[in-house]
């Protein structure tokens, strides 16, 4: 499976987004929306180019369900604007036939097939599509005829993402799409979802999984405390970024040929901006002197690095 995830060339629609030519599939400007006296979402801006899939990470309490409400059209903002294709989202006559939605929970008709499912969110969304080559490409093909209130909770999340890409919409949202679903169908998952995106469709994603976001989105948003704190690719976010060493170190820390941070769980920590340096010069001390370097390791700063100093932000 390749997992690059270069955004896709743009094709023929309405507004461009600052001169890169590609169209805006969403976008918000100083959105805002509040419950009564408590402001959940404040000033948000926020573009969405055609054929990139965009992942809106938040920590808890940051807003971005009630964002992704406003973006689904189930809710009006109380502040600032949002299009979405180039009109208003609440317009579902519009929206309905060119957006896909798989939402947390989604509320399956028990006594209903997968198959009857299936068929019955294609026939609301407008979309056309074989329903039986959709069950195979999605992986759920052999519970076709089985009722939703006997299937599993990774079946169920297979059913909705069928639901969601009938018909292939412009636009999907995916809420935390791989809830219940084992590596094997997670990955099965991105396949359909990669080879979606070669065929023009956007994505907005929403997931507690990091590493998902980190392999597979063209740009991620962090939200926090209802307001967007940062976004761009992976390489944006973690620039700067540091590489920690860790080693039980074989004489005392003052011996040691490099500052060393600290100590975690019996480990010497030494963080650098220059691993490869540092670790050839640890390297070959160690080396000289015939130390051991037992349980040496190096770990590079990601984007659940960048989530936690996030989530510890005011």
């Amino acid at each position: 499976m390749d997992d690059t995830t270069d955004a896709r060339p743009a094709t023929s629609g309405t507004g461009t987004t600052g001169g890169t030519g590609l169209d805006e599939v969403i976008r918000a400007s100083g959105l805002g929306f509040s419950y009564g006296g408590f402001t959940a979402v404040d000033g948000l801006d926020l573009t969405v180019r055609r054929g990139e899939l965009y992942a809106l990470l938040g920590t808890n309490g940051a807003g971005k369900t009630t964002t992704l409400e406003v973006l689904e059209g189930h809710r009006r903002p109380t502040a600032g604007t949002v299009e979405v294709l180039g009109g208003d989202p609440a317009d579902r006559a519009r929206t309905r036939p060119r957006v896909g939605i798989m939402l947390q929970d989604s509320g399956l008709a028990a006594e209903l097939t997968v198959r009857e499912s299936v068929l019955l969110s294609g026939a609301v969304s407008g979309r056309e599509a074989d329903v039986d080559a959709l069950l195979d490409r999605v992986g759920i093909a052999a519970k076709a005829r089985t009722r939703v209130a006997q299937l599993s909770g990774g079946e169920k999340r297979r059913v909705d993402f069928a639901m969601a890409v009938w018909g292939t919409p412009e636009l999907v949202f995916l809420d935390e799409p791989t809830t219940g679903l084992d590596p094997s169908a997670r990955d099965e998952l991105w396949d359909v979802v990669r080879d979606l995106r070669d065929e023009g469709v956007t994505f907005l994603l929403t997931t507690h999984y990091l590493e998902e976001a980190e392999r597979h989105a063209d740009r991620i948003g962090l939200m926090h405390r209802g307001t967007l704190r940062r976004e761009g690719t992976i390489a944006d976010l973690t620039a700067g970024s540091t590489t920690s060493i860790r080693f039980v170190s074989p004489v005392a820390v003052a011996e040691l040929p490099l500052p060393v941070s600290g100590t975690e769980n019996g480990l010497v920590v030494v963080t650098t901006t220059d691993p490869q340096r540092d670790v050839a010069a640890l390297l070959a001390w160690a080396a000289e002197h015939g130390h051991r370097l037992d349980r040496f390791g190096t770990h590079e700063s990601g984007l659940d690095d960048v989530f936690r100093a996030l989530s510890r932000d005011a």
